[in-house]
């Protein structure tokens, strides 16, 4: 079983590139609840339905005060075209150097065709206007997480 942040922990803070064009720290989110998801990887056929999904629900869970942050070790330039095909209305991350998803303990082993990688596990945590983690969910459902994310919320 993956072990993830415990839930009232001090969520850690991070400084990434954005889709939205400048560096985003989890400070740049002080006072508003975040929901941080994180993904294998861009146009995958999983991590495009959990994206729609919550692209989907965004507006819910922006009345519920929160914000909808997805995080891969894609490039921004892969994160700017599966954000402009899917019409997502929320910024992507790019953790090019795996800190953020080490951070989280989202890096799990994998495997594929008996090749072993170290990967990312697709979960995703609930963030308080205070910067403590308030859920974590691992290994999430692409299909039924995001209506599961604003149950919580």
């Amino acid at each position: 079983m993956v072990e993830l942040l415990a839930v009232g922990s001090k969520a850690p803070d991070f400084i990434v590139d954005s889709t939205s064009g400048t560096k985003v720290s989890l400070a740049y989110f002080a006072g508003k609840k975040v929901v941080l998801y994180f993904y294998p990887k861009d146009n995958t056929p999983g991590c495009t339905k959990e994206s729609c999904n919550f692209r989907d629900i965004s507006v819910e869970i922006q009345k519920k005060g929160a914000v909808i942050v997805g995080v891969s070790r894609d490039s921004i330039a892969s994160h700017q075209k599966f954000k402009e095909k899917y019409h997502l209305n929320f910024d992507l991350l790019a953790d090019t150097d795996s800190a953020l998803c080490r951070a989280y303990k989202v890096l799990v082993q994998k495997s594929m065709f008996g090749r072993k990688y170290e990967g990312i596990l697709r979960a995703t945590y609930i963030i308080d206007e205070k910067g403590n983690v308030a859920s974590a969910f691992p290994k999430v459902n692409p299909l039924t997480h995001a209506g599961q994310v604003l149950a919580a919320l």
